[in-house]
């Protein structure tokens, strides 16, 4: 009995101190995990002090949402502001040159005015743009325009029509970076849908000036006009209030904080959130510098563009002035034509002449307008399919087709049809020009490139009413060729482009 016991009590003792082992084993093992643990929590927190992420980032992680259809509205709506300047022009063409007694040129001359405001002004308007912000330019454009297209419909002669049209073409210069203010804020995958929508408003005013000149030119006359057409300008002065700086400026400029600000806003409209870490850019220190729009990496592109913006102006505003000279003075070759089309009106031994535009004419300027948007859904596809540069060649060149087929004969319908289409491809084409220049230049001269872009456009408007309304009265095919010509060549020229940017991010620098 006594060995048994003792047998009992050694057995105990040593399931007792495998126990104790056990615990110890599993105290060291909490301890370590615990341990580890611990430092995991600390790497966790030092790297998300380390995080670091970009504006492209936040802008991509943010996505599409409130902000950008608020931003979509306000921003095209500068379009509406930049057609009705522009096509103004083309509706009291008739009138100005009833009440001044103006021979062609002197017509023409008023186009051409507008655009060297605009010509001189767009550099200048891209590098403060680069240098002070993208906000203050556009905002400043709308003040601008609206002031002295107010000021135009009090024009007591010729000559103060032209330098107030002039003045005015200098305020559109600055409204048209609002393009550049509002790619800068637009994801990447969206860029190709959002921006050839734009379109919309563009046609929005050609429209509005149009239906204008239909309801006030006969009743109160054209200066009346032009007062009423300054409504959007002074509306919008106040709605853009509600767009901040863009934010790929402030990083630049070294305005992180103001970046941070802007880009938490739109996340919190957006209902969505940052990058977790901080915005970290590098500040630029060379901004709006010509030297790298000209630099290795962008001279042949800037180059390229030079002519291409060149050829989308001539063509866009060549397309709008030669429907309404072929309207004005009955120059098409009408098949089916009343007896009122069948008269042809010019100038003979200089004498002026006086034919205001009739209802109907005003309802073929109305119907080609709406062929700014017919094509939109095609531009889209072709952006998203082709990319940028195959489908600008492909416009050029259907472009260049539809000019010519302008001179054969048809009904009246026949030339509507034509009209419409081919004011659908030139303004295709120019919107088209307008997201390659916007995508590929960095953030550093963006609107500096903008600005040289559209001074070379303007070149190309400010001949464009010298053959759509001089050299048109004296031989339609000989004024529609070199439009042709211009969209061929640039059609070819566009294959040499070095980048293609369909789904690249925009870059801060070269």
């Amino acid at each position: 009995m006594m060995g048994d016991s003792m047998k009992l009590q050694l057995v105990s003792a040593i399931q007792l101190e495998e126990v104790t082992l056990q615990e110890q084993h599993s105290d060291k093992q909490q301890a370590s995990q615990s341990c580890t643990s611990g430092i995991t929590d600390l790497e966790v927190m030092v790297r998300a002090d380390d995080q670091t992420f970009s504006v492209e980032q936040a802008v991509e992680t943010i996505g599409f949402g409130r902000f950008h259809i608020l931003l979509f509205i306000i921003m095209g709506s500068t379009n509406v502001v930049e057609a009705m300047e522009i096509m103004l022009l083309a509706v009291i063409s008739p009138e100005i040159r009833c009440e001044w007694y103006l021979k062609d040129w002197q017509v023409a001359l008023v186009s051409t005015m507008v655009f060297l405001g605009f010509m001189v002004c767009g550099v200048f308007s891209g590098y403060i743009a680069d240098r002070y912000g993208r906000w203050k330019v556009v905002f400043g454009g709308f003040v601008w325009s609206a002031y002295f297209s107010l000021l135009t419909s009090f024009a007591p002669s010729y000559g103060w029509f032209i330098f107030l049209r002039s003045m005015v073409g200098c305020g559109v210069a600055g409204v048209s970076q609002g393009f550049v203010l509002k790619t800068e804020f637009i994801p990447a995958k969206y860029r190709a849908y959002l921006l050839p929508l734009a379109t919309i408003f563009w046609m929005l005013g050609s429209v509005l000036i149009i239906l204008l000149g239909m309801l006030v030119v006969p009743t109160l006359g054209w200066r009346w006009m032009i007062r009423l057409s300054v409504t959007p300008s002074v509306i919008l002065i106040f709605l853009f209030k509600l767009i901040p700086e863009s934010a790929r400026y402030n990083v630049s400029a070294g305005k992180v904080d103001e970046a941070v600000k802007t880009l938490q806003w739109i996340a919190s409209m957006n209902r969505a959130s940052l990058p977790p870490g901080r915005l970290v850019e590098p500040v630029l220190r060379q901004r709006g510098s010509w030297r790298i729009l000209l630099g290795s990496s962008l001279r042949r592109t800037s180059f390229l563009l030079w002519y291409s913006w060149f050829v989308a102006s001539f063509a866009y505003y060549g397309s709008v002035l030669s429907s309404s000279e072929l309207l004005e003075k009955n120059l098409l070759c009408v098949t089916n034509a009343d007896l009122e089309h069948q008269i042809k009106h010019k100038h003979e031994d200089g004498v002026c002449y006086c034919i205001p535009f009739e209802m109907k004419d005003y309802w073929t300027l109305l119907i080609s307008s709406l062929g700014e948007v017919a094509l939109v859904p095609l531009n889209i596809a072709m952006l998203n399919i082709f990319g940028r540069k195959m489908a600008m060649s492909v416009l050029q060149l259907l472009a260049a087709i539809f000019f010519m087929l302008v001179n054969i004969c048809s009904t009246m319908w026949g030339f509507t049809v034509l009209l419409f289409l081919l004011r659908s491809l030139v303004s295709m084409n120019f919107n088209v020009v307008y997201i390659y220049t916007a995508e590929v230049y960095p953030t550093a001269a963006r609107s500096l490139g903008m600005g040289f872009c559209t001074s070379f456009s303007r070149i190309g408007g400010m001949i464009a009413p010298f053959i759509a309304q001089v050299l048109m009265t004296q031989s339609v095919i000989v004024a529609l060729t070199p439009f042709a010509v211009a969209c061929l060549v640039c059609a070819l020229g566009n294959f040499l482009l070095p980048i293609e940017t369909k789904g690249r991010a925009l870059l801060q620098s070269s």
